[in-house]
């Protein structure tokens, strides 16, 4: 008994030493937590109260749950949830009650007939709506709450007199529910979605950057790749590659939020999945890289390896300076200023051009029919891959910065700083 008592006192106290954990590494979830009780508190004062109670019934539970089933992170999912219960809601109960009428009027033999055929006809079509994907991506949970509120009053009006009474509490218990859940995101440390996806661009800009100065630089120097943090900065690409359904999802509940610090009320979204998306495409060459790392060959062939070891890091280096410059002007809403540093680029990658001209001059290669060509192919090919995925990256980074361009021009980015303010503010 003893040892059981041991056993569980170290589960719980495991348990709350990673809950903790959580709340110290984003506290924002625990204030997420605090703003539903609060909604849930006052909300309650709906069954409390005995007027409000008398008003409303027990369809004042209704609020309740509403509360509950809205109630999400971002002020975006909330807004999104919210806005499609109390429409899903409204027409689903205006069309019940039209229903029960027509169906009261054909006589209590066809009653139950009629509202059979309407639950299926209406039932069936606002499922198919869902598999369209503009209502899909915007409209899905106002067709689910759309089947469930019709199909619930439609049925429980054949056995409830005050059918109309009961369609309208239960719409005005959703719609105080919704409007409280509003108030309380909005006012209390709000987390906009909007914001959460201007940030989450960002940073996987920076991890992008990272991951390619990482690559090139254990492919040439060798550096100890078992290092904690130069692990994580390598392998950071992976939650690039990894986020776009977070990114789609963010995106979407965007759309619904209303003006808020930076960002108008139609603020181009959309843009930035264009942007998340260019970012993956590279992050797919850096994938690439990174299985060059791990081939038998690469450590063979050092000497070739000196021969384009200095243009490969410059160009390394350009690659991750332009993609966070571009990370910077996102950050600051400016236009990007990274012409200067796309020309070093081109120049950086004629040059790398050149070098491998060069090598392949100097390579005395013997027929492909005698043995001994093989070594020396088996050395020169991963090198040679390697270089053709960072030029080829040079391509997709152009693609990002016409992205971000487009952005700033839809946005109305702020023009770009000139180099001397830049400086000047840097000092400052």
């Amino acid at each position: 008994m003893k040892g059981l008592i041991s056993w569980f006192g170290f589960k719980v106290w495991r348990f709350l030493e990673r809950a903790w954990e959580i709340g110290v590494d984003d506290p924002r979830k625990v204030i997420h937590c605090l703003k539903l009780g609060l909604a849930l508190t006052l909300i309650s004062f709906l069954y409390f109260m005995r007027p409000l109670y008398e008003g409303f019934g027990k369809n004042a539970m209704w609020a309740i749950m509403t509360v509950v089933v809205v109630y999400e992170q971002t002020v975006g999912a909330t807004l999104y949830k919210s806005l499609n219960r109390m429409i899903g809601t409204s027409v689903a109960g205006f069309l019940a009650v039209g229903v029960h009428w027509v169906a009261t009027q054909s006589g209590q033999k066809y009653e139950p007939f009629i509202v059979g055929i309407f639950v299926f006809i209406l039932g069936s079509a606002a499922t198919f709506s869902r598999f369209i994907p503009i209502v899909k991506a915007r409209f899905d949970y106002g067709a689910l709450i759309f089947i469930l509120t019709f199909s619930l009053v439609t049925i429980s009006g054949y056995r409830v007199d005050e059918l109309l009474k009961m369609a309208q509490q239960r719409v005005s218990t959703i719609i105080i529910g919704t409007s409280l859940c509003t108030i309380v995101i909005m006012l209390v440390c709000p987390v906009w979605a909007g914001e959460e996806l201007h940030n989450l661009i960002i940073l996987n800009m920076n991890k992008l950057a990272n991951s390619l100065d990482g690559c090139v630089t254990l492919f040439f120097n060798n550096v100890d790749q078992n290092n904690e943090e130069s692990q994580t900065k390598l392998l950071g690409y992976k939650s690039v590659l990894s986020s776009k359904g977070n990114e789609e999802s963010m995106a979407n509940f965007a759309r619904w939020e209303p003006a808020h610090g930076q960002f108008n009320f139609r603020h181009p979204w959309e843009q930035y999945l264009k942007i998340g998306a260019a970012i993956r495409r590279c992050a797919y060459c850096i994938e690439a890289l990174n299985t060059c790392l791990t081939s038998d060959n690469h450590k063979a062939s050092q000497v070739i390896k000196k021969q384009v070891k200095g243009s490969c890091l410059r160009l390394s280096s350009i690659f991750s300076s332009a993609v966070k410059e571009l990370g910077k002007s996102i950050q600051s809403m400016r236009k990007p200023s990274t012409v200067n540093l796309f020309g070093e680029m081109n120049n950086a990658v004629q040059e790398l051009q050149n070098d491998l001209k060069s090598i392949s001059d100097s390579l005395n290669l013997s027929p492909p029919s005698n043995p001994q060509s093989l070594p020396t192919l088996m050395e020169i090919i991963p090198l040679v891959t390697f270089v053709a995925l960072l030029i080829e990256i040079a391509s997709r980074v152009e693609v990002i910065s016409n992205a971000v361009e487009e952005l700033g021009n839809v946005a109305e980015f702020k023009d770009a700083e000139s180099p001397k303010k830049s400086k000047q503010n840097q000092n400052n």
